[in-house]
């Protein structure tokens, strides 16, 4: 690079607001939205020892996505995420990544997933049959417990509620593990207190391989399906399922939770979803050809994803010396593609901080370029789990609005948490009454 241009940061008395809006809100979502707002679509950040370059528009989202994709690394190996998953699809490159996405991918697909409905639906009604007939649940944990009883019942092919009490604090120890934190800036710092948590969820993962190795479970389900066509160990097999659940279910929650309180912050949004479950399946369960007719929920999903993507920040390594958007990239220096940003830039989305499904309707044109909405990432490494995460959304909100009426308790407040993803915090509190 013979022209050096480097990335622009947050000087003088720009860096100065940042800081300040840092320390009030203890958010570095609020310090990359002033960066991004007075930098500009792509910034560095400056912390010391953790200076990412961030990148928030479409151009520069399918340049790091797309063409210029062979340039980055997706797997940094001082990151606990690594360390986690070992071996995981999501962060693995190259060949490795390609063979196990091409023999995962096929299981993931929309076809098998809607053959998943039924029990999708007995999985979210085995999660409501604990609410009360009228009180206050938290959806931040109910969701949690919706979305791991779905996932393991659907693609383990077991039932998640004997070991829900025993692995519900693994599971959010493991979680916590590879949100951010002190690592970032430290990355080599001693991670005390969560070897028996991860350990935990390995005797269980290796329980349900060693269980299908005995023929307990259809050899046609997910894990069956990565012994008996993959060939793998049962280590790499324990990578693949520790990643599906971690992801998968975490993800799942964090967008229902969101939904539910989105929904209850806009009561003409809520009445209109309620309205059209009741017209679409009145006293029937979800079928496949009932979701299909869910147009305003699907918005409702797509809207939420849009303000709260689960998954904000696609974080890439640059192998080498690079560059992205006309500007110096130097190897080595951590990239983040900010999903989160790019779904709110006001030059795409018309006001982009509100709620407002109706922008989802493919009547109403629209002129946004390619990689604007990018909740699911996009190009060759987009999500592999989309399919199943839409449809698992639409049969758990319509199976909720059915059965219960719901409004938000008294000064029910969240605010964005960005843990291992975009979380509402404290939760989300809601008052529920059996229809």
């Amino acid at each position: 690079m013979t022209d050096r241009c480097p990335v622009p940061v947050a000087a003088g008395e720009v860096g100065l607001k940042i800081l300040k809006g840092l320390a009030r809100e203890r958010s570095l979502l609020t310090a990359m939205s002033l960066m991004h707002q007075h930098v500009g679509d792509l910034f560095q950040i400056t912390l010391p020892r953790f200076q990412p370059v961030v990148a928030a528009s479409p151009a520069l989202n399918r340049e790091i996505m797309v063409t210029s994709r062979d340039k980055f690394d997706w797997r940094n190996q001082s990151d606990p995420v690594s360390q986690l998953l070992r071996r995981g699809l999501l962060v693995q490159d190259g060949e490795s990544h390609a063979c196990l996405r091409e023999l995962m991918e096929p299981m993931l697909q929309r076809k098998q997933v809607t053959a998943h409905i039924g029990a999708m639906t007995h999985y979210t009604d085995q999660a409501l049959s604990a609410w009360p007939a009228q009180g206050t649940v938290d959806m931040l944990v109910e969701m949690r417990r919706a979305a791991l009883l779905i996932l393991v019942g659907t693609l383990f092919s077991t039932d998640f509620q004997p070991d829900m009490a025993s692995l519900w604090r693994p599971i959010l120890r493991t979680l916590n593990y590879i949100s951010p934190g002190l690592w970032i800036l430290w990355p080599n710092m001693p991670r005390l207190g969560y070897a028996s948590a991860i350990q935990e969820m390995d005797s269980y993962l290796h329980r349900v391989i060693q269980e299908h190795h005995a023929g307990k479970y259809p050899k046609d389900d997910f894990v069956g399906h990565l012994i008996h066509q993959g060939g793998l160990d049962d280590e790499l097999i324990r990578d693949q399922l520790l990643t599906m659940l971690i992801a998968g279910h975490d993800t799942s929650t964090a967008l229902l939770s969101w939904a539910l309180y989105l929904l209850g912050q806009h009561p003409q949004a809520m009445a209109r979803a309620k309205a059209e479950v009741d017209l679409v399946l009145g006293d029937s369960t979800p079928e496949q050809h009932h979701l299909d007719q869910l147009q305003f929920l699907d918005w409702v999903i797509k809207e939420t994803l849009r303000l709260y993507p689960p998954i904000h920040v696609g974080n890439r390594m640059a192998k080498e010396d690079m560059q992205l958007g006309g500007h110096e990239i130097r190897g080595g220096t951590r990239v983040m593609c900010s999903i989160y940003l790019s779904h709110r830039h006001p030059d795409h989305w018309q006001d982009p901080d509100k709620f407002i499904p109706e922008r989802f309707d493919r009547a109403v044109r629209h002129n946004r370029p390619p990689f604007t909405y990018i909740p699911f990432g996009g190009g060759p490494r987009n999500c592999i789990g989309a399919s199943f995460a839409q449809i698992e959304a639409k049969v758990v909100l319509a199976r909720i609005l059915q059965q219960f009426e719901l409004s938000p308790a008294p000064d029910q407040s969240a605010h964005s948490h960005m843990g291992a993803t975009l979380e509402p915090r404290p939760g989300v509190m809601m008052h529920v009454r059996r229809r």
